[in-house]
């Protein structure tokens, strides 16, 4: 889980700014209207439309924003249309990547994704060449201050959670999709705070990578992660901590 867990951890310091150049709420809009035209406007019945709205919250947009997002998707509003596209990559030292986006024109993200990928000694590579080794989990962060690991770990694993384990300062709970808010509920209704909640993915194995060409993978992942049309970037990295501490 390190990989994912070191990542989630750059990109949450990066929010703040990339809130504030609106880069964010432009990625955020998208993932709603997504989630609305492809499950419904109903948070109950939409898992990932409710997954989006509070990570929309959780950046501080507009409620007004949010619902007109969720209009488009259903409709109820005219908007752009928004293709779901996903790249298989491979970024430096072999590392695996999973690349999702949403745009209005493909080969144009296609084209910006593969000058990214050289530029960063990264290569796109065939369909599916990447994305068997990724499963879809939901994930979700605590603060080892909130409380003890047997506790969190009855009331997870009692919710339906696959996994919970100490990594760094937090609790990292792994579950299925169709657990994600079941434990999450279960977890804040015992008071505790979760620091992060997602529908992500997570890979099935890791390579470890140190020195320049780790440095250089994180240039990678941010640079696409930069690119209006990309939404999620994931890879199978494990970077120790010391020498993520050199390259933060």
């Amino acid at each position: 889980m390190s990989g994912h867990s070191k990542w989630a951890s750059i990109k949450h310091k990066k929010a703040a700014a990339d809130a504030k150049r609106g880069a964010a709420f432009t990625k955020m809009i998208r993932e709603v209207t997504a989630a609305a035209k492809d499950g419904g406007g109903n948070v109950e019945s939409n898992a990932r439309l409710r997954a989006a709205i509070d990570r929309a919250k959780g950046i501080n947009m507009p409620l007004v924003n949010i619902d007109n997002a969720i209009k488009k998707g259903t409709g109820e509003l005219p908007g752009v249309v928004y293709e779901t596209v996903t790249f298989d990559a491979y970024g430096p030292g072999g590392v695996a990547m999973l690349i999702e986006g949403l745009t209005d024109n493909k080969n144009r993200t296609t084209a910006e994704i593969r000058n990214i990928l050289s530029k960063k000694n990264g290569s796109l590579a065939g369909p599916g060449a990447t994305s068997y080794l990724f499963s879809k989990k939901g994930f979700i962060t605590v603060d080892k201050t909130q409380g003890n690991e047997e506790t969190l770990m009855e009331i997870a694993l009692d919710a339906g959670a696959e996994d919970i384990r100490l990594e760094g300062q937090n609790y990292e709970i792994t579950c299925d999709i169709a657990s994600f808010q079941k434990v999450k509920d279960a977890i804040t209704a015992r008071k505790i705070a979760i620091a992060t909640a997602e529908m992500t993915m997570l890979p099935s194995t890791y390579v470890r990578i140190v020195g320049e060409e780790a440095k250089t993978l994180l240039g990678l992942m941010e640079a696409l992660e930069e690119q209006e049309d990309v939404q999620n970037v994931y890879a199978n990295f494990d970077i120790p901590d010391e020498e993520m501490d050199k390259i933060a």
